[in-house]
Formats: C-alpha cells, structure tokens, sequence
C-alpha cells in the first residue's frame, strides 16, 4: 500500500462527514454554531467599536482570530469523533470533552461578568480558565495514547494542535484583556444599543 500524502488524508477524514446520522448532524451543528456565536459576539463586538473609531489593544483582536483558528479545527476533529472514533471516545474521552467545554464555556461567561465586576469575578475567572487548559491537556494525553495505539490519525492529532493553539490564543488575550481594565470597552458599549 503506497503512503497517502496528507492532503489525501484530509480529504479522507473530511469524507467522514457524508457517513452522519441525523444526531451527529444534529451534535456538529450544535457545537459549531456554539462556537460561531462565540466568534460573532466577540468579532462583531471589536468591528463595532473599530468603525466608531475606538482604539484596542492589538492584542484584543487576537480573541475572535483565536476564536476562528478553534471552529476550523473542531470542524475537522468533530467529524472523526462523530465517525471513525466515536466508540473509542466512550472510555472517557466524551466525558474530558464535556468538561473542557463547560469549562470554557463559563470562562468566557464569567470573563463577561467580570466587566461590571471585576473583583468578585477574578478568581472564577482564573480558576476555570487554568481547569480548561488543564482539562485540555488531559485530553490531549488522551488522544495521543490513542494515537500512539493506531486508534487515531494524523488530520485528527493536527486538529487538536489547533483546537489547543485557538483556544490558548483566544481565552489568553481575553484574560490579558480584563486584567489591563478592558480598554476599549465602555467606548463601544456607547454604540450598542441594548447597553
């Protein structure tokens, strides 16, 4: 069998996706347009604030930048764990997945809060930032003794690097972001009508 280049593997693992049944649909969709929310919110909210002339940190950007980096790459992973390793993610690896994004989930909830209160929400913030990269960690400890098995791939093992690269980036910059005071936003709440 000669050796498949990794475009050939890509293509492989994205064909993947014609083999769902209406609940994986269902899950892929769900988690996606999750994280397009997130994306949106947090794009959609720098872009408001950019066109009425607001100056942010450069660093700000680098949330919605992260927040794109994390949808391409579960995009990807998402088919296999829906697929080819949905059984193998039974023994546990469902359940680190599901504490990871509670985990992230809430960070970036509680780092929302933390803008009206920013004394009471540090230490929340903190905690379930560090217990999503550790969560993260966990899993991909996981992955790589599934892979080092041959229970996985190359396109999956690649898509974690960039779920982990994503997320780092994004939930980091925000962090960086609370801490130096939010700049930027009580200038673009002005332009948002709800506020």
């Amino acid at each position: 069998m000669k050796n498949r280049s990794f475009l050939e593997d890509t293509i492989i693992y994205a064909k993947r996706i014609f083999e769902f049944k209406r609940a994986d649909w269902v899950y892929y969709a769900q988690w996606l347009g999750l994280m397009a929310g997130l994306f949106i919110c947090t794009g959609g909210f720098v872009l408001v604030g950019w066109f009425h002339g607001v100056s942010f940190p450069d660093y700000v950007w680098n949330v919605p930048l992260g927040t794109l980096i994390f949808i391409g790459a579960i995009a990807f992973d998402t088919i296999g764990h829906q697929t080819a390793y949905k059984e193998a993610l039974k023994n546990g690896e469902r359940l680190v997945h599901l504490i990871t994004i509670f985990a992230g989930v809430t960070s970036c909830i509680i780092l929302c809060l933390a803008y009206r209160w920013p004394v009471f929400f540090r230490v929340p913030a903190i905690a379930l930032i560090a217990l999503s990269i550790f969560y993260s960690i966990i899993d991909e400890w996981m992955h790589w003794n599934r892979y080092m098995k041959g229970n996985s791939d190359r396109i999956e093992m690649w898509s974690h690097f960039f779920i982990f690269l994503g997320h780092s980036i994004m939930i980091l910059s925000w962090w960086i972001w609370f801490e130096a005071g939010y700049p930027g936003v009580s200038e673009t709440l002005k332009f948002i009508s709800f506020f």
